[in-house]
């Protein structure tokens, strides 16, 4: 299994960015894919959870994001997006996608994308 992140790059204070993450090879269904989220890391900072969705379309976001972030996610594409609007210079980080896949064995697995460098100037 494999997850391309795209769509980071600079930008100003107050604009918007919207990050894809689309998961590619053995996936049976869907459905298999259990979950989708993004983490960032900013500099010199532990990697944090940013936004999460489900299969079933359950959301959840870190506190500091809830107002100006939107995951959402195309089961078709096996693709999760992030929308981020407002972007504030402590939103500059590195975004990495994860999803939790299972396997037809029925074993979980967590795979990460490569990341995407967002960095906000003021």
């Amino acid at each position: 299994v494999q997850l391309q992140a795209s769509g980071g790059g600079l930008v100003q204070a107050g604009g918007s960015l919207r990050l894809s993450c689309a998961a590619s090879g053995s996936i049976a269904t869907s459905a298999s894919i259990i979950d989708m989220g993004w983490y960032r890391q900013a500099p010199g900072k532990q990697r944090e959870l940013v936004a999460i969705v489900t299969s079933g379309g359950a959301t959840n976001y870190a506190d500091v994001v809830k107002d100006r972030f939107t995951i959402s996610r195309d089961n078709a594409e096996n693709t999760v997006y992030l929308q981020i609007n407002s972007l504030k210079s402590d939103d500059t980080a590195v975004y990495y996608c994860k999803a939790k896949i299972r396997s037809r064995a029925w074993r979980f697995t967590d795979y990460w994308g490569q990341g995407t460098l967002v960095t906000v100037s003021s």
